[in-house]
């Protein structure tokens, strides 16, 4: 794999048990990078290793007063030196290839998980962390596979020299041979001590980035609650723990470094000293000694690889275990044929209130586990159905990905909410809390019931957790209550997967977006509002705007269920009437659900639910449950308690007077 041929059509399915084995996995996936790295790095190290050799001869030939040999060293010498030029612009290149790729595999995997997860993700992982892994750690990552080839022609190129000084000269080879071995394990017992203390540093780190990562995200609340001090104190004192971290790692690594400093050179003292001794003897030549020395000294470069490579796997190890945290998460979804909707310690099953006694049924195979699926929350399923004259739907759709996308009724078997087909549902819940994790569910993201058993969402007779991913995004999407804006004009904003049923022109309109048009005819510099750049997050928008943009893009994908949470929360009432209009004849025939407690909204819902206490409580209009429903009306209205016991002792004192007066009659 070459840098021009990214990205990778397919980066693989990553070892994501821990970090040494993603590091092994990564390895395994660029063993063709590390071997042809390793060639031009046994290359630029022997030719190195080779100048001492011909030194000596050099050397010799001086004494020896041959001008031929002399000459055919020199030659040699030369060509050593071409092979040294060669060998290290080559090494250099693979190795940034392999540090290059192994970075992009990486973010690629991330990438591929972010979207595989959706929101789901910054709900398991910290926003910070998310950041620190895509960012530091694929750059530390990426280090430590490019060091590894660098590394083993090092080693290689160690043993053979040792080796070569053995046979060429016994008497100084055995020092060496015996003194190289303890140089490079003499910084193990320091290694632990300098990986911890590299863990502790990423740590806070990580801490400190998801902390700035935080504070700007909801900087502009800071502001108007006057706690920017207050956060930026608190950066601060995150800051200083990073730096007091740095510090002591390096003070470590500059023990290591000294280590590695101090051990070759008395190496050096004691081979020239022995060696001395054996040329006054005459055991050894001027020339064998010379040799000796200068391979000594050409042994500290590829000795600093052994440094390293250990400093490249201390930072990259805790960043591999973070990476790999982040990749081993899962979708949540439970095993077809052993979904048992479980509410509460009771299963939506089987009786005709749509409650049954607690127990376990439990299917021999994958069909006729989903037909147990289809039967949890058949009471209420089955009341439903009597009681709106609703027939559930099995007809099918291509999807993105080739796949069939069901339709029908929407319904939630673990609160019995049911959004029938082609409808506008709206559904009010008594805890703000439960609209955010009633979206999730629908959404097929139930993050908030990974550890609760409760059975999947379910278009159609379809559990949407057996569908393929793709397809169950082109069945079924959420807009979020706080949805993002990515930076770009607003014609790649509204550049989304869709039928192609609705047109951006179409959906701006239905959304209420003139305002937001005209705003960005100014800013773009030949007046079409859809060249017009938006800033990171639409930050150069109101909220209302923002808000509405992201509605039009949500219209545009026309899916097949569209759930909204809180879309019109920021937009003032007029344009909130007109925008709940515009939703209901755009997505006329399409099933909808609008999670929200505007009266302006629920009055043009065609069904409305309310949700109290995880369960569906009240089904009908909205103004029938205004007079019908008093915690309905409580969260509607934003009634009092006060307010609602007053209400109360009124509809009582009117219903005792019409009975006095039928009594007087």
């Amino acid at each position: 794999m070459q840098i021009r041929d990214l990205p990778y059509p397919d980066p693989g399915v990553p070892d994501a048990r821990s970090g040494p084995r993603f590091l092994l996995w990564l390895g395994r996936n660029q063993l063709g990078g590390q071997l042809k790295s390793l060639a031009w790095g046994l290359l630029h190290f022997g030719a190195i290793a080779g100048l001492p050799y011909m030194v000596g001869v050099a050397v010799e030939a001086v004494l020896d007063r041959s001008g031929g040999r002399l000459a055919l060293s020199g030659a040699l010498i030369g060509l050593l030196g071409i092979a040294i030029a060669v060998g290290d612009t080559m090494l250099h290149r693979t190795a940034v290839t392999n540090w290059i790729t192994a970075a992009a595999r990486v973010q690629q995997l991330l990438a591929r998980k972010t979207a595989a997860l959706g929101s789901a993700l910054t709900r398991r992982v910290a926003a910070g962390e998310v950041v620190a892994v895509s960012t530091g750690d694929v750059e530390k990552i990426g280090w430590f596979v490019e060091a590894l080839s660098r590394f083993a022609a090092a080693a290689l190129t160690v043993v053979l020299v040792c080796v070569g000084l053995v046979v060429y000269q016994p008497a100084l080879g055995v020092i060496v041979a015996v003194g190289i071995p303890v140089l490079a394990l003499a910084v193990l017992p320091l290694l632990p001590r300098a990986t911890r203390r590299a863990d502790f540093q990423r740590e806070k780190a990580g801490r400190a980035t998801e902390l700035a990562s935080d504070t700007v995200a909801g900087l502009r609340v800071l502001r108007g609650i006057g706690g920017e001090e207050l956060f930026l104190d608190r950066y601060r004192s995150a800051s200083q723990e990073v730096r007091t971290a740095a510090v002591r790692s390096a003070r470590m690594w500059a023990v290591i470094s000294a280590i590695q400093v101090l051990m070759p050179g008395l190496l050096l003292i004691a081979v020239v000293w022995q060696g001395v001794h054996l040329a006054r003897e005459g055991r050894i030549t001027v020339g064998e000694l010379v040799t000796v020395y200068s391979a000594i000294m050409i042994l500290n470069y590829p000795l600093r690889h052994f440094e390293e490579i250990a400093m490249a796997y201390s930072f990259s190890r805790p960043s591999a275990k973070r990476a790999a945290r982040v990749l081993s998460l899962q979708r949540t979804a439970e095993p077809a044929g052993s979904r048992d909707a479980k509410v509460g310690g009771k299963e939506a099953g089987a009786t005709g209130s749509g409650h049954v006694e607690s127990g376990n049924a439990v299917s021999g195979d994958a069909g006729a586990g989903r037909a147990g699926a289809g039967r949890a929350g058949a009471g209420r399923a089955g009341e439903r159905h009597d009681r709106f004259g609703l027939a559930g739907s099995t007809e099918a759709l291509p999807s993105t990905d080739g796949s069939l996308t069901p339709t029908g009724d929407l319904y939630d078997p673990a609160t019995g909410l049911l959004a029938p087909a082609g409808r506008l549902t709206a559904v009010v819940c008594g805890d703000p809390d439960e609209a955010g994790r009633l979206a999730e569910r629908l959404g097929g993201h139930p993050a908030f019931d990974e550890a609760a058993g409760l059975p999947s969402v379910r278009l159609g007779d379809v559990p949407l957790d057996d569908l393929p991913l793709a397809a169950a995004r082109t069945a079924v999407l959420v807009q979020d209550k706080d949805p993002i804006l990515l930076s770009g004009t607003l014609r790649d904003l509204l550049d989304v997967p869709a039928s192609g049923a609705v047109s951006p022109e179409e959906a701006l309109d239905a959304a209420q977006c003139s305002d937001v048009l005209d705003a960005l005819a100014q800013a773009s510099v030949d007046d079409d509002p859809m060249a017009a750049h938006l800033t990171e997050r639409g930050r150069s928008l109101s909220g209302g705007q923002r808000q509405r943009l992201a509605l039009a893009r949500s219209l545009v994908t026309d899916p097949e269920a569209l759930v909204l949470d809180e879309p019109t929360s920021a937009v003032d009432s007029h344009t909130e009437a007109r925008v709940a209009d515009g939703i209901r004849h755009l997505r006329g025939g399409r099933t909808t659900v609008v999670l929200t407690s505007s009266p302006l909204l629920l009055d043009r819902a065609e069904r409305v639910v309310f949700l109290a206490d995880g369960e569906v409580t009240a089904v009908g209009a909205h103004r029938e449950l205004v007079h019908s429903e008093p915690r309905y009306r409580a969260v509607v209205t934003r009634e009092t308690d006060s307010e609602r016991v007053a209400a109360d002792t009124r509809a009582d004192t009117h219903t005792l007077t019409d009975f006095d007066i039928e009594e007087t009659a």
